[in-house]
């Protein structure tokens, strides 16, 4: 969430301004902070020097003053003459006197043998020789002695008698009331210590180390006695640490003066909480006003950004432009663009939905209005769409089809009509019931009866209809306007002007499309395989012949037609695969009838396809030539009528190779006696619908009859299709036909079952076709 406001430019520009003024509020909060430490830490340092001067004067007086009256009572004569004769009671005297006239703390005479008589302090031994070894090596007269863990100022003046017989020490305690006086004279409350140097650092009298060790090391190795800063248990501190003179060389002693830095930023703390707070009272005057200020700004480019994603969505859009800077010069563009986009689009959607030859609603058009709705899709269709279109040209035929488009609109009570396809228009259409929609696209394409007159011609045209239900997917057909499409192919093939999709009649086309597919790999197995019929020679009493049929046992839909894989196979141009399997396996099955004992003609139908095919030619000729087999084609007389010369030219070929040429189904098509007489042929089949009917119907067996003769006369022999009953086979026989082929005879047999059926006597075979 927090991520998504972030991406607001108002949000932004606000966290800018405020980051940006925070940022130069901290600058200043840090100058003011480092000029005010800075002079805070100046006057620290100003007054920790000043004291420090002020207390070295006072080290000096004092010690010159001891030192003047240590003199005085070392030149008195008795004095001397007393230490002279070791007179201690005199000795002791006159200290206490002098000591008690100077206000010190301690007085003391140091023999120049190391012998001491003090008063008012006691000295031990170590520290008694650390005062003769300073004194004796004439080093030092006055300084600071660690007297039992008690830093004392000690002064001495030598007694010469007149030889060096002794000294005379006053010592005075730096304690903690002569700190306290110190302090007292500087201007702030500083604190004032006299620190000597141990194995474990710097001590305050006989206190524990001192905090300020690292300070006082880093002014002594500076040696110009500047205050340093330091890190102290109260915090950061100013210290200046000033030497003193030691009797004791290995354990200096200073003069330390510290300050706590807190103490010296106090005064400031209110000035800056005041800053603070200043500070932070600006932040919030600056996020409002600047939360404000890019409300504003932002606002046209928000307002822009919505219009956009409006836009973006297909929605209209259009923002107001409230000023001339370059945010309203930028709104008026974007007005102007989504102008431009919407007419393109208004454009676009219309070409889309629209025929541009005619102007018509298009196919998309009338798809969307079926969808919407539960009624009829008329498809109307132009008959004889091409040899018009070719007769009056493209632009005329469009003009066409515009005119009976606005036929049907005037005659359907203004019902809008689509072009659906070159020659094709559709409407929807409302009616009770099926019949209701078949007689009303009926009436519908009698608009076309009245002749269309277009530039320069009058063109009679007429239409016919196919109908569909537009909710549903009946036939594996989803599309209400592909059923009414198919349904006027329909209304064309029974003759009819108008007619209603029938699943029943469509079938299955796409299903038995892809059984191609699946029949190139069953040739490779056992599920297609030959099926032979015998053929009855009724002169020879013998089974003389055979038609090899094709069958196919699918492993999910059982058994296929050969009329339904056929016809595919003749569709999609695998016709040729399939039949050059056939003639290579009836070749195979030949020879394995012939080792059998049975030597039979092998009939083999040729689709009408092949007859222009000469690739297929050269190959049915090398494989009879290469087998020595004896074939049969059998070949439809309508097969030479697409390309007569190439086909005609094809079965003199195969004539002339020994392969014998059967006109096959004759009677069923439109029989030409002229491609009959061109047609170099061995046999006629005389199709088994006037057979079957032969002992039933005169005209059949006029026909039949009259088929046989001219056959003979022909120069070949007949077979008749069909032969089912003993009396159609007797009438056969007296008619003079030549074979005869039919379940009467046998039914189509796999190899095996003709090998046995072959393998049957003569006579029985003969008694079987009775």
């Amino acid at each position: 969430m927090i991520v998504a406001r972030f991406t607001n430019l108002r949000t932004r520009l606000t966290v800018l301004y405020m980051g940006m003024f925070g940022i130069a509020l901290m600058l200043v909060a840090l100058a003011v902070f480092t000029a005010i430490t800075g002079s805070a830490r100046s006057l620290v340092r100003d007054e920790l020097g000043a004291t420090g001067a002020v207390y070295g004067q006072i080290w000096g007086s004092q010690t010159a003053q001891l030192h003047q009256g240590a003199s005085v009572l070392a030149q008195d004569y008795g004095f001397r003459e007393a230490i002279a004769t070791n007179d201690e009671p005199t000795v002791r005297s006159a200290l206490d006197n002098l000591r008690a006239r100077q206000k010190v703390d301690g007085a003391l005479i140091l023999g120049a043998d190391g012998y001491v008589t003090a008063a008012g302090v006691t000295l031990d031994d170590a520290t008694t020789d650390t005062l003769w070894r300073g004194l004796n090596g004439g080093d030092i007269e006055a300084g600071v002695l660690s007297i039992n863990g008690q830093s004392y100022q000690a002064v001495s003046a030598p007694v010469m008698a007149p030889v060096l017989i002794g000294w005379v020490v006053f010592v005075e305690r730096l304690d903690q009331s002569q700190m306290r006086t110190l302090e007292g004279l500087s201007a702030i409350p500083l604190s004032a210590s006299v620190q000597t140097s141990a194995a474990d650092g710097w001590h305050d009298m006989a206190g524990p180390p001192s905090a300020l060790g690292g300070a006082i090391d880093r002014v002594l190795a500076a040696g110009d006695e500047k205050p340093v800063t330091a890190r102290t248990s109260n915090g950061e501190a100013m210290v200046l640490a000033s030497p003193l003179p030691s009797f004791d060389t290995a354990a200096p002693a200073v003069l330390t003066l510290s300050y706590p830095m807190a103490l010296a930023m106090k005064p400031f703390e209110a000035m800056f909480w005041a800053l603070g707070a200043i500070g932070l009272v600006g932040l919030g005057i600056l996020m409002v006003g600047t939360w404000m200020l890019s409300r504003g700004l932002t606002r046209p480019i928000t307002e822009l950004d919505e219009a956009v994603h409006r836009l973006q969505n297909g929605e209209h859009a259009e923002v107001a432009v409230t000023s001339a800077d370059e945010i309203g010069r930028l709104a008026a563009s974007f007005n102007a663009m989504a102008g431009d986009i919407r007419d393109r689009e208004a454009r676009l959607t219309h070409m889309a939905l629209h025929d541009q030859e005619t102007g018509l609603p298009n196919r998309l058009s009338l798809e969307r209005e079926a969808s919407r709705t539960d009624a009829y899709v008329i498809a109307f269709g132009v008959d004889r769409f091409g040899v018009v279109r070719n007769a009056i040209g493209y632009d005329s035929m469009a003009r066409l089809v515009g005119a009976l488009a606005q036929r049907l609109n005037a005659a359907a009570d203004g019902a809008r009509v689509a072009r659906v396809a070159a020659g094709v228009v559709g409407m929807i259409l409302h009616a009770e019931s099926d019949e209701d929609a078949i007689r009303e696209a009926a009436r519908l394409c009698a608009v076309a009866d009245t002749p269309v007159k277009l530039i320069g011609a009058t063109v009679d045209a007429s239409l016919s209809a196919g109908l569909a239900r537009t909710r549903g997917s009946v036939g594996g057909v989803d599309s209400a306007l592909d059923r009414a499409s198919i349904a006027l192919d329909q209304a064309r093939v029974a003759h009819r002007k108008a007619a209603l999709f029938d699943a029943h009649a469509y079938g299955d086309p796409v299903g038995n499309l892809s059984l191609i597919g699946e029949l190139m790999g069953a040739l490779e197995t056992a599920q297609v395989w030959m099926a032979y019929q015998p053929k009855y020679d009724l002169r020879a009493d013998a089974i003389t012949g055979v038609e090899a049929l094709m069958r196919w046992n699918h492993p999910r839909r059982g058994f296929v037609s050969p009329d339904l894989f056929i016809t595919m196979a003749e569709e999609t141009g695998q016709i040729r695969a399939l039949t050059e399997w056939a003639v290579r396996q009836s070749i195979a099955d030949q020879k394995v009838l012939a080792e059998a004992g049975h030597r039979v003609t092998m009939s083999v139908n040729i689709s009408g396809r092949l007859l222009s095919d000469e690739g297929f030619a050269d190959f049915a000729l090398q494989a009879v030539a290469a087998s020595d087999a004896d074939l049969c084609f059998e070949i439809t007389e309508t097969a030479v009528i697409d390309n007569p010369e190439v086909a005609l030219g094809i079965i003199e070929r195969f004539s002339a190779a020994g392969i014998a040429v059967s006109i096959d189904d004759y009677g069923s098509g439109l029989s030409s006696l002229a491609y009959l007489k061109r047609i170099k042929a061995d046999e006629l089949k005389i199709d088994k619908a006037f057979v079957m009917s032969l002992d039933e119907s005169a005209k059949d067996a006029l026909l039949v009859k009259s088929t046989i003769d001219l056959a003979h006369s022909l120069g070949m022999t007949i077979t008749a299709e069909g032969v089912e009953t003993p009396t159609a086979l007797a009438l056969l026989r007296g008619m003079g036909c030549d074979t005869a082929q039919g379940y009467l005879i046998a039914r189509p047999l796999p190899l095996a079952g003709l090998i046995e059926r072959m393998e049957k006597p003569a006579v029985e075979a003969q008694s079987q076709a009775a």
